[in-house]
């Protein structure tokens, strides 16, 4: 489902270079719930906006559900991303200005499909997720665990291939996460969603089909 052959990502400035990435090789199967470890400034959420095709390597070949990606054009890199994979952050990044079933419906937005049916797909997603009582609530007026699940619920309404998650949990305790950690099972072992989470916990690493270790910009297992 991804496949990274050789991919270095490096950031440079007027006077420094820094290696983010170094030669990873890296093949995650479909259905694959996998987990990415490391310590801070390893290169891990790097890696995660390199497969989500929100950051282009500097070297390498990358392919998403058998597409070669680098070399496509931006616009038709958004149309793919849109389609294929859905992301959860750390942070939810969420609009307040919006309420949740608005949040929801975001992704769908650029999607040839009628108002009244994205918002039928909002509803049934926020269904899945358990807050189908809050559509008309508003982000400032849930909790940490409410606005994760919001988050989950507008990642998956378009229905992707795969699920990239940043830290899900890293803001929630630990009841919160679990219930979270739920939900993504849920999602890779009844809806065959590939995953890939980056986290700092090794107990939930555990849980996943594979840990993948990074340090310094380069895979160590």
């Amino acid at each position: 489902m991804i496949q990274l052959k050789s991919v270095q990502k490096i950031y440079r400035t007027r006077n420094i270079e820094t290696i983010a990435l170094e030669q990873v090789d890296l093949e995650i199967k479909k259905s694959e719930f996998v987990s990415v470890m490391g310590p801070s400034g390893c290169g891990k959420s790097t890696l995660l906006n390199i497969m989500g095709l929100l950051d282009r390597p500097t070297e390498g070949e990358i392919s998403i559900a058998e597409t070669r990606i680098v070399g496509q054009k931006d616009k038709k890199l958004a149309q793919f991303r849109n389609e294929k994979i859905g992301f959860i952050f750390q942070r939810f990044h969420l609009i307040n200005s919006l309420n949740i079933i608005d949040n929801v419906e975001l992704p769908l937005l650029y999607r040839n499909i009628s108002a009244s049916q994205r918002r039928k797909i909002a509803q049934e997603t926020l269904e899945r997720v358990g807050l189908s009582h809050r559509m008309k609530h508003f982000p400032s007026e849930l909790s940490g665990g409410q606005c994760q699940r919001v988050a989950i619920a507008r990642a998956i309404s378009g229905k992707p291939d795969i699920l990239l998650a940043d830290e899900p949990t890293g803001n929630l305790d630990s009841q919160m996460g679990h219930e979270i950690m739920e939900i993504l099972h849920q999602l890779n072992t009844e809806g065959k969603m590939t995953i890939v989470m980056v986290t700092h916990d090794e107990h939930l690493a555990k849980q996943t089909n594979r840990i993948i270790r990074f340090f310094d910009g380069r895979q160590v297992n």
